[in-house]
């Protein structure tokens, strides 16, 4: 069974490993997660070095079908995130 990370997990290890008080690693995590969270929302890429980057994708209007029925519906036009990890990522979860 596969373990999540949370953001409890992300702060107990910055209070671990940078020696900042449980508070400010809380804050610190907080931080840097709401400036993903924000500069995705403007449209902007977030390029995380050795780990990978996040991007929004405007999708126009389409006409899709379910798959059950067969019915045609009319799909909106919206804005999806997605993430291309890069190679050092990848590379090391081939390794793991």
């Amino acid at each position: 069974m596969s373990k999540t990370l949370t953001r409890a997990d992300l702060t107990e290890s910055v209070y671990r490993n940078i020696g900042l008080s449980r508070n400010e690693s809380s804050d610190l995590v907080e931080s840097v997660l709401e400036e993903i969270c924000t500069c995705l929302e403007a449209g902007e890429e977030v390029k995380l070095s050795s780990f990978g980057t996040f991007s929004v994708q405007s999708k126009r209007q389409r006409v899709g079908r379910n798959p059950k029925t067969g019915v045609e519906a009319v799909i909106t036009p919206r804005r999806v995130l997605s993430f291309r990890p890069s190679h050092m990522l990848k590379d090391r979860v081939d390794n793991a």
